[in-house]
Order: C-alpha cells, then structure tokens, then sequence
C-alpha cells in the first residue's frame, strides 16, 4: 500500500497506536516488531480494544478489511510521517547533538511557544519509530515544530532527516557518545554532520555554536555561508555572559550590535547548558519572538526527567543527572561540581556505555577527573569503573551493592553528584540520600 493511499486512512483517523496496553480509540493500530515480539500477533486485540484499522505485514493475521496489509510496518509508518510532512507548510527545526539534545529542544519550546502554536518531540522519542510519531502528530493547526533527533550508528541522522525534512536546524555539540557504535570521534563528527548535509542540499537554516571549534569546522566544511550564530564572543549573532552558576543559571545576554541586553535567571544547573540557553535565544530571536517573551520562557523552565535536576532532600542536597551519561558529559557535570560552592561534596559516579574499545581509558580518565576535584567521597559504580582503582574511593560492582554502602555509612548535609548511563538505574539511590 502506497504511503498515499494509507494517509486517507489516517486523515479519517488522525491518532496512532503502536502498543496494545494504551491502545487510543478509533485509531491505526501499526504492528511494529521487536527483537522479541510482532506486533501482527496483536493486531487483532489492538482492534478489540478500539483501534479502528490495524497496519501488518503478514497476510495470515489478517481476517477482514480492518486489517492493512503493508509490506514492511515499520517502513509504512516511516513513509506516511514522511508524506504528512509534505503536506506541512510550516518550520520544522531538527536538533541532534552528543549531550544536549532534550534539554535544548525543551528550551526551544518554552520560547517558541510563546509566539507559536508548537509541537516538540515528546520525552525522547527521537529514533526511527519516534520521529514519524511525532511528525503524526502534528495537525493543522499546528505553526512550528520542534523535532529532535538521535543516533548511535552511522546513517542514522540521514535517514531521520529525510523523514522530518527539517527546514532549519542545530547541533548542540560533538562529544565522546555512543563511541562503539559510530566507530570513534570522527565517526560521531559525521553522522551528527548529516543534519547540515540535509540542510545544505534542501536550502536550509543552520544554527551554530559560532565559539564551538568542532562544530565551526563541520559547518565551513560544507560551506554553510551563513548560519546563524551563537556563542560567547563577540562575532556571533547572539551573544551571552555567564553571570553566574551557583547553583542556578543567570545569563546576560543581547544581539551583535545591540547596545540592550537581557538577563536570565533560569531554573537550571551547570555551566554545559549555558550554550543551550544561547541557541534557544538565538532561534527565538530568528523566528520574531520579543527579548522579553524569550527570556520568560527560558526563566519559566523547570528541568525534569533526572537531567540536571536540583532535588532538595531531608539529608543533602542532590544534582540528579543520570539520565544519561557519556564521556564528554561526564566530564562537563565534574567540571561544574567544582564551581558550585558546598562545605562537603560527594560524587557518585556509573559506568558509561557503548564506548568501545574506547571504555578503559574513557573511564580512567573520568575516575582521575573526579578524584581531582577535592569531594569528601568518591564512590564508582559499575563494572567498568572497577576495573579501576584509586587510594580512598569507593567501588561498587552493582546500583544495589551502592545503596546497601550508603544505608551502613549515610551521606548528610552534602552536595551531592548523582551521574550514570540509564541502564545504572541510579533512581534505586534517591532513598538513600
């Protein structure tokens, strides 16, 4: 079936459901397979519970004319987000990036949707089944669209890209992520570059962290003319000032050649999303928001989802950052702990993944790094900082091993670092602190 041809189902029936257990009324149900389930063996019980359509891939599940029969599900879903974008007469901002990425989209929003009816990536629904999610929807009254984008293989930002079609777009940085998977830094280098790729051959806007080397060089290397810049110094579009970052963020901030600036008092922590404050400026300026309008939007955001979040506990005060964690953002977190004043800090610390060959070093490298800043306690979570050593820190083969250690020696009245990947489940620990 065409993507054509399946889009008037879905102009009938607006809404998507890929998931039985909150299947939306009248709706296309799309039987999405996994390493462990297809999605075919529940199309039928997706109708049962109010899908009006169900999308498959295999002719023996379907049973009468409620079921679709494509010949790649995933590859439909794909196309039709793609073919809906075409009939979108409106921005589409594409963000990708190694750290960054949600707390920069979510930033944008705040300020854009001060002026315009927008629509972003909700939470981090940026791969291959999460961008055509959200560009399905979008609706007709929706002025602007906020799409972010992830990647952990080459290939990955192109492909998204031809799926979104963005007409303006950023990359927040280049760092140490996903390093196995792209083949090393110069492999994250080009599949974040895709995005300018994209947006060079179709005629679009790049956004740029003018005072980024990395992200300076990708662009003049794909002769972006005229991006539109962000930074701290002098020569780009807009430029900012940190005023201060203890523990909250306060940024002045005005246009090349403007004698008025604007200060920020923002709701977030760490001196890494400075650059994320600019860029959401930068773009708020771009599309006509009023300075006043930008900066309360920015002021107004509260970080959530354990991404540099301030949590005030009865014992200690905690920075829960463990959303995610790469080098480069492990790094940056360090960097910014010894900048924030406290009488005793302590720095907990899980194993990064998908680094590599890259893995031993990464991590030995992050270990020295944190047990250079002068915190009361150290303590290293994970089978990656255990191959590691070093003179009075703490090593912790699981997330439950640590917890039970913090239950027999309690941190209090502390500053406290709480940095892992994901998968470190470093949640388990709030309890405890």
């Amino acid at each position: 079936m065409e993507a054509s041809s399946l889009y008037r189902y879905y102009q009938e029936y607006p809404s998507i459901s890929t998931d039985t257990r909150a299947v939306k009324p009248n709706s296309l149900f799309f039987a999405l397979k996994g390493a462990n389930f297809n999605g075919n063996t529940f199309a039928g019980e997706a109708l049962e519970k109010g899908a009006r359509y169900a999308v498959i891939d295999e002719p023996r599940y379907r049973t009468d004319g409620r079921f679709l029969l494509v010949e790649d599900v995933l590859a439909s879903l794909q196309s039709l987000a793609q073919y809906h974008r075409t009939q979108l007469q409106i921005p589409v901002i594409g963000i990708t990036g190694s750290n960054g990425k949600t707390t920069t989209k979510e930033l944008l929003f705040a300020v854009l949707s001060r002026k315009f009816n927008t629509y972003a990536t909700l939470g981090n629904l940026n791969n291959h089944i999460g961008v055509p999610l959200t560009l399905l929807s979008l609706d007709e009254e929706t002025e602007l669209a906020i799409i972010e984008m992830g990647a952990n293989h080459p290939g990955e930002i192109a492909i998204l890209s031809g799926i979104a079609q963005p007409s303006h777009g950023l990359i927040t940085n280049v760092g140490k992520a996903h390093l196995e998977g792209f083949g090393g830094f110069d492999g994250v280098k080009r599949t974040k570059g895709e995005l300018y790729d994209y947006l060079v051959s179709h005629g679009g806007t790049v956004f740029l962290q003018g005072d980024n080397p990395h992200l300076y060089e990708m662009a003049e290397s794909r002769a972006i003319v005229h991006p539109v810049t962000y930074g701290f110094s002098e020569r780009n579009d807009i430029v900012g000032e940190l005023l201060s970052a203890d523990p909250f963020l306060e940024v002045k901030w005005c246009a090349r050649g403007d004698k008025q600036t604007y200060t920020v008092r923002t709701q977030l922590t760490g001196t890494y999303n400075a650059e994320n404050l600019l860029a959401a400026v930068c773009v708020g300026r771009y599309f006509g928001v009023p300075p006043q309008e930008i900066s309360a939007g920015i002021s107004g955001y509260a970080p959530a989802n354990n991404r540099s979040q301030i949590t005030e506990t009865a014992l200690n005060r905690v920075i829960r950052d463990y959303y995610n964690a790469n080098a480069s953002s492990m790094a940056a977190a360090l960097e910014n702990l010894q900048l924030l004043r406290a009488d005793r800090k302590v720095i907990i610390l899980g194993d990064m993944f998908e680094l590599g060959d890259e893995s031993f070093d990464e991590h030995r490298k992050i270990l020295q790094k944190a047990c250079s800043v002068g915190a009361s306690r150290v303590i290293f979570v994970g089978h990656a900082f255990g191959q590691h050593s070093h003179s009075g820190a703490e090593f912790y083969e699981t997330t439950d091993e640590a917890k039970v250690a913090l239950a027999r020696n309690p941190i209090k009245d502390a500053l406290v670092l709480l940095k892992a990947s994901r998968s470190m489940a470093f949640e388990k620990l709030m309890d405890s602190l």
